[in-house]
C-alpha cells in the first residue's frame, strides 16, 4: 500500500479515529486505526468494540492495501508535521512496518495484521431518516448536561431519542436525566422516522456524534434498529451500540401543576449565580433564590468562607417563596437558554422547578431543590 496525501485531510480522519479507541485496552489491535486505500479514497475505521468510526479521505493512491497501525501515535505526529505538507504512507507488510514521509521528516511505525481487526456486525436498521445537522446539534447539544455519571444506573447514561407525542403532533424527542435535573428537548418528526424504536445513545457516542455536527449544511442520515443506531455523512460514518436498558417514564417527573411564574433575563440570571456561588463549599454549593414582587434576591451562606448576596429585577407576582437549588444545576440549564428571557415555573420549595426558554415548549427543563 502507498498513497499521498494533505495533512489537513489526514489530520481531520485520524482525530476522530483516535478519539474512539481506548486509550488502556488488553487488546492491541482496539489501539490501532484501520487504513484501506482502494480508488481515489483512503478509508480510516477505528473501534473500542462499542462505537466505530469510519473516515472517508481523498489521497493519490500509488499502491491499494491496507494495515493497522497505532492510532495515538499516527495522529500525534500527523499534528506535529507543517501546514499544508504531503504526507506519503508506504506499507512494509513484509516488515510490520508502515513509512510516514513529509519532506525531510520520516517516521517508520509498527503495524499489526488488518486480519486481526475487528469489523462491527452489521445490523438491520428498522427505520432510516435524514435530518439537517442544526437540529441534530440542538437535540443532543441542550439534553447532553443532564445524563447521569452513576455506572449503577447505566440506562441513565445517555441521551433517550424516541418519537413522542407533543401538543403539537407526533415529534423527534431528545430526554436525559441524573435524578437532580431533566433535560426535554423536541423536534420536528423528519420524514421516515415515524417507526423508529426508542434508543439510549451513550454518552461517549453523543460526544463522538458531536463532531459531524459542526457544519450547518450537513443532511445526518441516521438509521436505528433495536441494537445499534449510525450517524452518517457523506464522509463520516459513526456506528454505535445502543444502552441496553429500559429508560424510565420522565413524564411522571415533569411537574403540571407549577403556577409561580417567574421572567428573569438569561444571561443575567446565570452571571448573578456565578458570582454568588464563589463563595459556596465546593461540597453543597446551594443557592438560595428568594421571590419576591418583581424582586430575585440571590443569596449563599457558607459559615466557614462567607457569606454573599444579588437581587435582580425580574417578573414575579406571586406570593413570596424561598428556594434553595444547586448552583452547577442552576447554570448548566441557564447556558442552554438561547433566548434572552428564561421562564421559571414553581410549585413549591420542596417540589421540582420547571424552566423553559421564554414561552417555546419544545426545550424543557426540571431542576430538584435542595434544603438551603
Amino acid at each position: 500500500m502507498k498513497f499521498s496525501i494533505e495533512r489537513g485531510a489526514l489530520l481531520k480522519a485520524v482525530a476522530q479515529a483516535q478519539s474512539v479507541v481506548e486509550r488502556r485496552n488488553t487488546i492491541p489491535i482496539l489501539a490501532n486505526v484501520l487504513i484501506e486505500a482502494e480508488g481515489s479514497d483512503v478509508h480510516f475505521r477505528a473501534t473500542d468494540l462499542d462505537i466505530e468510526v469510519v473516515d472517508r479521505a481523498p489521497a493519490q493512491i500509488e499502491r491499494a492495501g491496507a494495515t493497522t497501525v497505532s492510532a495515538v501515535t499516527l495522529h500525534e505526529i500527523v499534528r506535529k508535521l507543517p501546514d499544508g505538507a504531503l504526507i506519503t504512507l508506504t506499507d512494509d507488510s513484509a516488515a510490520g512496518r508502515l513509512s510516514v514521509a513529509a519532506g525531510r521528516s520520516h517516521f517508520n511505525l509498527a503495524t499489526l495484521p488488518k486480519e486481526d481487526f475487528p469489523m462491527m456486525a452489521s445490523s438491520e436498521y428498522s427505520s432510516n431518516f435524514s435530518a439537517p445537522a442544526p437540529v441534530l446539534r440542538r437535540l443532543f447539544d441542550k439534553s447532553k448536561f443532564a445524563i447521569s455519571t452513576e455506572e449503577t444506573r447505566y440506562y441513565l447514561n445517555g441521551v433517550y431519542m424516541h418519537v413522542a407525542e407533543s401538543d403539537g403532533g407526533r415529534v423527534l424527542r431528545c430526554v436525559a436525566t441524573d435524578g437532580h435535573r431533566l433535560a426535554r428537548i423536541d423536534a420536528d418528526l423528519p420524514e421516515g422516522a415515524a417507526d423508529m424504536p426508542g434508543v439510549i445513545v451513550p454518552r461517549k457516542t453523543v460526544g463522538e456524534m458531536r463532531k459531524l455536527l459542526d457544519d450547518d449544511d450537513t443532511q445526518i442520515a441516521v438509521s436505528v434498529s433495536e441494537t445499534k443506531v449510525r450517524f452518517a455523512t457523506p464522509d463520516i460514518t459513526l456506528t454505535s451500540k445502543v444502552i441496553d436498558g429500559t429508560f424510565p417514564d420522565y413524564t411522571r417527573v415533569i411537574p403540571q401543576g407549577n403556577t409561580r411564574r417567574l421572567e428573569v433575563d438569561a444571561g443575567e440570571f446565570a452571571q448573578a449565580v456565578d458570582r454568588v456561588a464563589t463563595v459556596s463549599s465546593e461540597r453543597s454549593r446551594a443557592v438560595k433564590l428568594t421571590l419576591e414582587e418583581d424582586k430575585l434576591t440571590l443569596s449563599v451562606n457558607a459559615p466557614d468562607s462567607g457569606a454573599a448576596e444579588e437581587e435582580l429585577a425580574v417578573a414575579y407576582g406571586d406570593e413570596r417563596l424561598e428556594i434553595g437549588f444547586n448552583a452547577k444545576y442552576l447554570l448548566e440549564i441557564a447556558s442552554q437558554v438561547d433566548r434572552e428571557i428564561a421562564v421559571f415555573l414553581f410549585n413549591s420549595s420542596g417540589d421540582p422547578t420547571l424552566m423553559r426558554e421564554g414561552n417555546d415548549t419544545s426545550a424543557v427543563y426540571v431542576v430538584m431543590p435542595m434544603r438551603v
